[in-house]
């Protein structure tokens, strides 16, 4: 069973508060995945790494190789911990960008952890103002607990406590079991998720052609339109 979880970390500095907040996140997941006798693997998509990648995929429509593979990525992941810096009163336009390049498919019914981080706490609204309804958009399955970390947390027992309780909760969802008894209720059904990479099957030249005579103007039979 698949038990890797991806990591999505939007920090734009080296070192980051956004980065730092994802290993803690990443940690505790480990640690409650650990708990119930379970393991999981962590993936993380540094997104200030895939800038260049971001802008020449969404001014071109062509997904680079690195794009490509941090689809696959998410695609196929078990659970995402998405993590970015507040700018202008909302997510990163880096983080934004890397979501608007996922296939509105690609996260179906998956368990996802918001955070943010911010020089001040009043940004914390943060979550449910944007992240929350941008996650549910894609039909993800957020966790109630989302993590909000201004530069004065960092250290606290508050932000300690808000990270395992998260964290707690996205253990639950990724090594969650199916509930329903064979033969009765079946599980709820959850639409296919695809990565966007897959390119649509080709209609043969032939069959495009099918009914043309190859005139300007389409045939008519009898006053029906051939074709």
């Amino acid at each position: 069973m698949n038990r890797t979880v991806v990591v999505l970390t939007a920090g734009v500095s080296q070192p980051s508060s956004t980065r730092m907040l994802a290993d803690q996140l990443g940690t505790a997941l480990s640690a409650a995945v650990g708990a119930r006798g379970e393991q999981i693997e962590l993936q993380f998509i540094e997104l200030r790494e895939l800038a260049a990648d971001l802008a020449t995929t969404v001014t071109t429509g062509v997904a680079t190789p690195a794009i490509t593979a941090a689809r696959e990525q998410v695609t196929r992941a078990a659970g995402i911990i998405a993590v970015t810096p507040v700018f202008a009163a909302s997510y990163s336009g880096l983080f934004k960008m890397f979501v608007d390049i996922l296939d509105p498919e690609s996260i179906n019914g998956m368990p996802v952890l918001i955070a943010a981080t911010a020089g001040t706490e009043r940004h914390a609204l943060v979550l449910d103002h944007a992240l929350r309804p941008l996650f549910t958009y894609l039909r993800a399955v957020v966790v109630p607990t989302g993590v909000f970390a201004a530069t004065s947390d960092f250290g606290s027992t508050g932000l300690s406590e808000r990270i395992t309780r998260a964290a707690a909760e996205l253990a639950t969802q990724v090594v969650s079991v199916p509930t329903a008894v064979a033969g009765f209720v079946p599980d709820p059904s959850i639409r296919p998720r695809r990565s966007g990479n897959q390119l649509d099957a080709v209609t043969p030249f032939s069959r495009l052609l099918a009914g043309h005579t190859g005139d300007a103007q389409p045939a008519h039979t009898n006053g029906h339109v051939v074709g």
